[in-house]
């Protein structure tokens, strides 16, 4: 049975090596590699090493070598099919169905990832040209070095309607193949396809694997929307890409975390600034994919909010939705910012090593559960602590894994005790007595 390769690549994203080998040979980490005993051949040294940044592990001793499909063929007796049958469930992914149709959609990818490259090369020539001068400007007005602009490969969409088409067919692309790339939209109505982008600096969005797959990009002026992304294409579903993740993915193992920034332009300050482990969500709240993402290169990632009102809300929602997926090991802490900062302009302000010392103070995960239940309303009366008392335990349910919630339990439970016991010494009794006196 034939498997679509953009499943097969999901799979193995959705389950690092050293997560499907750890529950058969026990694994000590050492640098980006985790090493252990090999189960292939009997060894008292170890020699076999996992390496979940290329996905593969390798016994120096006996040769085997292969990723998480091989090895539970190799470990369990299963057959190809079964292989991905079995870790299909623990990753949470329905296995497809292979047809003629899917068949042709996988050939279908194959061509648009160079459709997309093409593009982005060509959006990168255009900053260069004098027509992108204004986006030139814009970036490094931004304090973007040229060296930056060229690494992220950032460019510009001019404002001629058409010349993507244009140029594009000259290079032998078709049009259908650049509305498919999400680069070209037809009008509902009829007539001539239009640019999905123009008068915009670009930033070329990539896949887990380094592949242009989508772009971000942001208007020169006052026009809405301020920033736009491509739309879900074949190639792309921006709930499950991070902006800069290629990049950062192994700076953020060597940092031991990950930084998760707001915008592009965030991540580029940050990287430039000496900074590189930081990568952002595409115009969305992180979801449950985002997180699982970035929990196979860190195991406490650093969200990044304003410190207003509006971040203290996005950093309750980022909460909200990782209590379920919360494993030993596995959380997501925060950072408020400054009220009115930005990671950019805090950088600027503060230079890199001011960012590092607030990013040393972020916040855990259940700090966050716990000011949000606590600042809700007052807690001075049987029925509003029972109030606050229903109110985290309905956050403990929506942790699924026993270990951390059993951790969970007893911490929220003593800063209960601990809020209460305080409430009675500093009120109670004596002042109503005093009230009723007076």
């Amino acid at each position: 049975m034939a498997f679509p390769p953009q499943f097969l690549d999901e799979l193995r994203a959705r389950l690092p090596v050293s997560e499907v080998v750890g529950k058969k040979v026990r694994l000590t980490r050492k640098g980006r590699e985790h090493l252990g005993l090999c189960p292939f051949h009997n060894e008292k040294t170890p020699s076999f090493t996992v390496n979940d940044d290329k996905a593969f592990y390798h016994c120096f001793g006996c040769g085997q070598h292969g990723d998480v499909i091989s090895f539970a063929m190799e470990m369990e007796g299963l057959s190809f099919p079964e292989a991905i049958e079995r870790l299909a469930a623990q990753a949470g992914l329905e296995v497809p169905r292979s047809s003629p149709e899917e068949r042709a959609r996988a050939k279908v990818r194959a061509t648009l990832y160079d459709v997309v490259e093409q593009v982005c090369a060509w959006y990168e020539e255009q900053l260069a040209q004098p027509g992108g001068r204004a986006g030139y400007d814009y970036l490094r007005d931004r304090g973007f070095s040229d060296e930056t602009i060229a690494r992220f490969r950032l460019g510009f969409a001019p404002d001629g309607r058409g010349r993507l088409l244009e140029v594009m067919e000259s290079r032998g692309v078709r049009l259908d193949q650049l509305v498919e790339a999400g680069l070209l939209k037809i009008p509902e109505g009829g007539g001539d396809p239009r640019d999905y982008f123009f008068s915009r600096v670009m930033f070329p969005i990539n896949d887990s694997r380094g592949r242009v797959i989508a772009f971000g990009g942001r208007i020169l002026g006052d026009g809405q929307p301020k920033y736009l992304n491509s739309p879900e294409t074949p190639l792309f579903q921006k709930g499950r890409s991070l902006y800069n993740f290629t990049m950062a993915r192994e700076a953020s193992r060597e940092a031991r975390t990950v930084i998760v920034a707001e915008g592009y332009t965030d991540v580029i300050a940050l990287a430039q600034a000496g900074l590189p482990n930081a990568v952002a969500p595409l115009g969305t709240a992180l979801t449950e994919d985002q997180m699982r993402l970035l929990w196979r290169v860190a195991d406490e990632p650093v969200l990044c909010f304003d410190g207003d009102n509006a971040g203290a809300r996005a950093a309750l929602r980022a909460a909200e939705r990782a209590l379920p997926l919360l494993q030993p090991g596995k959380t997501l802490r925060f950072m408020a910012l400054p009220a009115g900062e930005d990671p950019d302009s805090l950088i600027k302000a503060r230079g890199a090593d001011g960012f590092r010392s607030l990013l040393a103070g972020a916040h855990q995960l259940v700090d966050v559960i716990w000011k949000a239940e606590v600042s809700a309303g007052k807690h001075d009366t049987p029925e509003r602590k029972a109030d606050l008392d229903r109110r985290i335990n309905v956050r403990l349910a929506q942790i699924e894994d026993p270990g951390v919630k059993h951790h969970y339990q007893e911490t929220l439970r003593q800063r209960l005790r601990d809020l209460f016991s305080a409430g009675r010494r500093s009120g109670g009794w004596n002042q109503w007595q005093n009230r009723r006196s007076g």
